[in-house]
């Protein structure tokens, strides 16, 4: 577990880990396991329905599959701005996204805003909510 002992500490090293897990290749290809010990074993991550990777994703194996649908779904997914709202548990992060759909190349720019529960150390649960699913669904669907 990290030795970390404040909430947006453990937020921070797991952006740090998830930045060196992307660079080293990304779902597929890096080692999840610089990633997991920032995670719960029963870490609850809940997307929305209508998302391209939409649906509720369990543990640090539905974690990892997550990664792998987003990798599928876009080719760029640039955080161009991140502030954090509240410090401590729930964590709330707003985050401003510059992305490429892969299937289609189309691009978008849109905020996120996540509530992040973190115990023990630990994220337990990410609840992110969209600003316009629809758009994103549509940048993705060749249709």
């Amino acid at each position: 577990k990290p030795t970390t002992t404040t909430e947006l500490s453990i937020l921070e090293g797991m952006y740090a880990a998830e930045a060196e897990y992307l660079a080293a290749g990304g779902p597929g290809t890096a080692d999840f396991a610089p990633l997991a010990p920032f995670f719960s074993p029963d870490v609850v991550l809940h997307q929305a329905d209508t998302l391209p990777y939409g649906g509720t994703w369990r543990g640090h194996e539905g974690i990892e599959r997550f990664f792998i649908a987003m990798s599928r779904t876009w080719d760029i997914f640039d955080m161009v701005d991140q502030r954090v709202l509240s410090t401590t548990s729930p964590l709330v992060v707003r985050t401003q996204v510059h992305a490429r759909a892969r299937s289609t190349g189309r691009e978008l720019d849109f905020p996120i805003l996540q509530t992040i529960t973190v115990e023990d150390a630990q994220i337990t649960e990410v609840h992110p909510f969209y600003w316009d699913t629809a758009a994103i669904a549509s940048a993705c669907s060749s249709h």
